[in-house]
């Protein structure tokens, strides 16, 4: 980690506006209607403050190129498989619509690791979403580099036996990530990740069964059934894990119901994998 010590604590400040014609597409992609008092639905500051590194500037897998520049927010981490693993966030405010928005970002920890399949490296970056000279949303991310692929390995995530039922869980909903789906979230949050939309690069390349769905697509899935359940604006806190990816093109359920440590989130493949667990706490 030593080799990366100058990029603990480097910090990247953006600008943006909520814009209602872009929050009226996000509710589009997700199938539902913006909320008439012109508050921003929670999931939404992922569109918010956005890497807008030119296209010459993106690296083989489409995220922009980390170098070892004063300029390179992140650390060039030689491990080329990136994915957003985890993420915990606070809602401490509404956005609303033709807010303006200042995001601050902070790179908190490095951390080497050594997984089953090799070398992990992950990284702790925590983000502000300031409007109205207050903090809105702070959220805290972790993302994880690994190595390629072997050649010859099989692809990932392995098909398993179908999915029994959603017993004890007291509000589920299924789709099917269809590529329009995938197309429209990545343009929503600007990632030209080619897993999402690159069916040769995803299955040759990173060796995965088909296209991958977006964790933070999933996890606005998750976000968007507990506003199903409860209305608008639902939730104060927002904790998710990325267990394993889900595939573009199969069937996806999520879940969910109140414990007595507040609400547990889940989304499952067909298979009965656990795509991702998620805990969150009710606004008061």
């Amino acid at each position: 980690m030593t080799q990366w010590a100058a990029w603990l604590g480097r910090e990247e400040v953006r600008e943006d506006r909520i814009d209602m014609a872009a929050v009226t597409r996000w509710c589009a992609t997700l199938d539902r209607v913006a909320a008439a008092d012109g508050t921003v639905p929670q999931g939404y500051h992922w569109c918010l403050g956005l890497p807008d590194a030119a296209t010459a500037d993106l690296g083989e897998d489409g995220h922009p190129r980390r170098d070892p520049s004063s300029s390179s927010f992140l650390p060039p981490v030689p491990l080329p498989r990136r994915m957003w693993a985890s993420s915990k966030v606070e809602f401490l405010h509404p956005l609303r619509i033709g807010g303006t928005v200042e995001r601050r970002s902070r790179l908190k920890a490095i951390t080497p690791k050594q997984g089953g399949s090799g070398p992990l490296v992950f990284l702790e970056v925590e983000h502000e979403t300031i409007s109205e000279e207050r903090v809105t949303v702070r959220e805290v991310q972790s993302i994880v580099y690994r190595e390629a692929a072997p050649e010859g390995a099989p692809t990932v995530p392995p098909p398993g036996p179908e999915l029994k039922g959603l017993d004890g869980w007291s509000a589920t909903r299924t789709l099917i990530p269809s590529e329009p789906l995938l197309f429209r979230f990545s343009a929503l949050t600007f990632n030209s990740h080619r897993i999402h939309y690159d069916l040769p690069y995803a299955t040759a390349q990173e060796g995965y069964r088909g296209l991958v769905v977006h964790g933070p697509l999933t996890a606005t899935l998750l976000l968007d059934l507990a506003r199903r359940t409860f209305g608008e604006q639902p939730l104060s806190r927002f904790s998710f894990r990325a267990i394993s990816p889900a595939i573009c093109g199969e069937a996806l359920h999520l879940a969910l119901r109140e414990g007595e440590a507040g609400l547990e989130l889940m989304a499952l493949a067909s298979d009965g994998r656990q795509i991702m667990a998620a805990t969150a706490t009710m606004r008061n």
